[in-house]
């Protein structure tokens, strides 16, 4: 019959000392067979269960001292015990789980970087550099707030939707663009052995079932607009309610600029002094610098705005980075809703009868233009940035436009307040 070792004490234990020599020393604590400390020469101090496992002899590390006391050290070793009546091989296990891990670690991709990398591989699938800063431009405004901290293998069908439901209904031909850039991202990511499984962002057999037909869809332009009657109401709603995306949404509608370009906004971009707002072509659908003068209110409510230390947006997420496109809609939604529960007709279309949504707001600031007002249109479509002939744009980009331009916002800005400006009356008297 083996002998069976004496079973000893924390104290026992801690009294345990190296007898002198160059090699470990093994020192039954009892309690679990095969339950060792072991004890170097230079004062270390571990626990081994030594065992057969099959036809193998293993010393199975189960910790240092006194990390793991007495105590926890047998439970372990009466664990790992079980496990190799099971048949299961701890050595074995414990390096199947930490190869599993380095290999999880390894396809740890943010969708940030693997928009980067995947960008990087495609260069030469792009016709020019204006196609790729298309794609970054459209992955940076519309997918990365919502999936760029987000690890390639964790995103779902759902979270791609998230992305997708804002925009599907009204920017359809965006939406969808998005979403086969999505779709390619991350088919990079699994060819690159970042995640496996199925494309959540695929369209056929996954998305198709979940979303309506773009080509059943309203065309992309036809955003429901705000009726120029409800505006000053909206705007008045608007200023009543709290936080940086109502004031987002106050400066899109102030500036008749995209909300990307809002909420990409950086105060190096603005300088309140001169009621300036110089926005880059990079973050331009044009691809080329925009000037926008700002109002009189425009610089009140900019100025009036908290500063985050350390972050250089003006209109920041509560979690860092930049406001979803999502936060405007939602807030023009909320408007629309709580007009209605007041017994209003809400703020709808005059067309359509969809609500009203935030890239609508630059077709009411064209109609006031054409319907309230005497400026040339051409200088409308400077203010919103849209694609003029080379002459127009020439003429409007001398400094002595800005001037008119500058006049023309500020009567906007008055007919958004309820107060429309004597020159807007004059400029019509002269129209007709």
């Amino acid at each position: 019959m083996p002998k069976v070792a004496e079973e000893l004490s924390a104290l026992d234990v801690k009294r345990l000392a190296h007898p002198g020599g160059k090699r470990n020393v093994l020192c039954s604590v009892g309690g679990v067979p095969g339950l060792y400390m072991q004890l170097t020469p230079n004062g270390g101090r571990s626990w081994v269960l030594r065992i057969k496992v099959g036809t193998l002899r293993r010393d199975i590390g189960l910790g240092g001292f006194p990390g793991v006391t007495l105590s926890q050290a047998r439970d372990k070793a009466r664990e790992a015990r079980d496990k190799i009546e099971r048949g299961v091989d701890p050595v074995e296990e414990r390096r199947a789980a930490k190869a599993a891990l380095v290999a999880a670690q390894r396809r740890g991709l943010t969708f940030a970087d693997a928009v980067d990398k995947a960008l990087t591989a495609k260069l030469d699938a792009f016709k020019n550099a204006k196609h790729r800063q298309q794609w970054e431009n459209t992955l940076a405004t519309y997918a990365t707030p919502d999936l760029g901290k987000m690890l390639v293998q964790d995103i779902t069908t759902q979270d791609v939707l998230r992305v997708l439901h804002p925009l599907w209904m009204d920017k359809t031909e965006t939406a969808s663009r998005l979403r086969g850039r999505i779709e390619a991202v991350l088919s990079w990511a699994t060819v690159a052995g970042h995640r496996t499984g199925d494309n959540p962002a695929r369209w056929a057999g996954n998305l198709k079932e979940l979303l309506p037909p773009p080509s059943k869809v309203a065309n992309e332009g036809n955003h429901p607009a705000l009726a120029l009657e409800d505006a000053p109401r909206w705007f008045a709603a608007l200023q009543a309610r709290e936080g940086f995306g109502a004031r987002a949404l106050e400066l899109a509608a102030l500036t008749a600029t995209r909300s990307q370009e809002v909420r990409g906004a950086l105060w190096d971009e603005i300088d309140l002094k001169a009621a300036l707002w110089i926005i880059p072509g990079a973050r331009m659908k044009m691809g080329k610098e925009h000037r926008v003068p700002l109002s009189a209110r425009a610089v009140a409510m900019l100025e009036a705005l908290p500063r985050l230390k350390d972050n250089p947006l003006v209109f920041p997420a509560a979690r860092g980075g930049q406001l979803s496109d999502m936060t405007l809609s939602a807030t023009m939604k909320r408007m629309h809703e709580a007009e209605i529960a007041e017994g209003g007709a809400g703020f709808i279309d005059r067309t359509s009868k969809r609500p009203a949504v935030p890239h609508g707001l630059r077709s009411t600031f064209r109609d006031w233009v054409g319907e309230k007002t005497a400026y040339p249109g051409d200088m409308a479509e400077v203010a919103l940035a849209h694609k003029i002939s080379n002459a127009v744009e020439a003429s409007y980009r001398r400094g002595d436009m800005i001037e008119k331009r500058r006049r023309m916002m500020g009567d906007w800005a008055s007919f958004l307040l309820g107060c429309e400006s004597r020159a807007s009356v004059v400029a019509m008297a002269t129209k007709r």
